[in-house]
């Protein structure tokens, strides 16, 4: 049996239109739905309180690559060798080489490309500004937030003095440590992948650089 072109058209046009109107059937629901729900977690009523400005303080602390969120203060890597042998070594030993409770800090230069990569603060990571902001929020293990300012920025010079980054007497502080200059700052692939020209070498970020 054959079908004229027309005849397809006029036989798939109801079916067509059924389908659209059911599709805006949904999303018609689907919308009211949103909004109900929407309309309903706009009532925070019974749900508790606004944060006071010295909880959003206290929560507001993280740290960007720039330097930004940094607080004042200052140290030196003489002053934070005190107090990593009191707070740190316990757990990364005391030469900073890590232990059963605590990975090493120091070393792993020139391993990345290795088939044992060791990867501690001087040897990966690239901003020391993250070193900051890690030692500020987690640290002592179970204590984190105990530390002042300046004996983060203590901390922060000691384990980069180690790694051969900065010099024993180099104060850190809010303007002085961002410009540091880590030694893989240029090792990691940027976030776009597209801005890697070469698609051969949009792999360098599981170690396999053509």
């Amino acid at each position: 049996m054959r079908f004229s072109a027309d005849a397809v058209r006029v036989t798939r046009v109801p079916h067509a239109s059924r389908v659209l109107q059911r599709m805006g059937l949904f999303a018609a629901l689907g919308l009211a739905a949103s909004g109900s729900v929407f309309a309903q977690a706009q009532d925070y009523k019974n749900l508790g309180r606004a944060p006071t400005d010295a909880e959003v303080k206290a929560w507001n602390i993280d740290v960007s690559p720039d330097g930004k969120g940094l607080p004042s203060g200052s140290g030196t890597a003489k002053d934070g060798a005190k107090i990593f042998a009191e707070k740190c070594a316990p757990c990364h030993t005391p030469t900073a080489e890590g232990g059963k409770q605590g990975p090493a800090l120091v070393g792993g230069a020139g391993t990345l490309k290795s088939l044992h990569p060791v990867q501690t603060v001087g040897s990966y990571w690239a901003f020391p500004t993250t070193l900051w902001d890690y030692i500020n929020r987690a640290m002592p293990r179970g204590q984190g937030g105990s530390l002042a300012p300046d004996e983060v920025y203590s901390l922060a010079a000691f384990l980069l003095y180690r790694n051969g980054v900065v010099k024993e007497d180099e104060v850190l502080d809010a303007k002085s440590l961002p410009k540091i200059q880590m030694p893989n700052r240029n090792g990691f692939v940027p976030e776009n992948l597209n801005d890697i020209w070469e698609h051969n070498k949009r792999a360098c970020h599981t170690g396999t650089c053509p």
